[in-house]
């Protein structure tokens, strides 16, 4: 595994190192993220990385000017909160509306479980895939237990992760998928996120970005704004 000489230093972190809220208005959805812990120096950047989104599972229309990119473990608690409860919400706010295409970037730091997953799900995409992807994305998460204490434990066999991927899709699919994933072919795409991942000094998940730049406001409306100068090249 190419990236877990040292864990690029993420056993000193944990998922709990970003906890978010969702603050119900009339009509309005309110956003809030909290970031705690240590964080890399390259979070001061100003300036946004430039990011190749070739090969890479995303939601919305392919034409849609601005890219938002999640990083995120599928062990991590808080990414499974994040999917239920604020994905949904950019869908409605900024991907329907043909304003930012949303991508999944893997950043796989818990144990050798989020590796296994986060290579499963690379394959899925590979040989099956944008839609059947985020159908198996979205089962991963609902079946992650509510008890955080399983993140010591191995959750995510390859035998589970099979018999999800078959509540997707068909066994001959299924073969297609076992295939690629024993022969390390989606070893490359993950390698390819977790570089990312660290370039752009992520150090917990879920993170975000826009365009390159890390978000770090604290409401829908920020993302919406921020995704609108995006639009604009600001």
């Amino acid at each position: 595994m190419a990236k877990n000489n040292n864990n690029r230093k993420k056993e000193a972190k944990s998922s709990s190192a970003f906890t978010f809220w969702m603050i119900g208005l009339v009509a309005v959805f309110i956003l809030g993220f909290i970031f705690l812990g240590n964080h890399s120096k390259q979070e001061d950047k100003t300036t946004a990385t430039k990011i190749d989104y070739s090969n890479q599972p995303y939601k919305g229309k392919e034409s849609s000017p601005v890219s938002i990119i999640e990083f995120g473990d599928y062990k991590c608690p808080n990414c499974k909160n994040f999917a239920n409860d604020v994905v949904p919400i950019i869908e409605k706010e900024l991907v329907d509306t043909g304003k930012a295409k949303f991508y999944f970037m893997n950043d796989s730091f818990i144990n050798v479980d989020s590796t296994r997953s986060a290579k499963f799900a690379e394959s899925v995409f590979q040989e099956l895939g944008n839609e059947t992807f985020w159908k198996f994305h979205e089962l991963l998460y609902e079946k992650q237990p509510a008890d955080t204490k399983y993140e010591k434990i191995d959750l995510f066999t390859e035998d589970i992760l099979v018999d999800t991927l078959k509540e997707v899709a068909s066994g001959s699919d299924v073969d297609k998928v076992v295939k690629n994933f024993q022969a390390k072919k989606s070893d490359n795409a993950w390698n390819k996120d977790m570089d990312y991942a660290e370039k752009l000094g992520v150090t917990g998940t879920p993170t975000i970005f826009v365009n390159g730049e890390k978000f770090d406001g604290q409401t829908i409306d920020d993302l919406k704004g921020m995704v609108e100068k995006a639009a604009k090249g600001e």
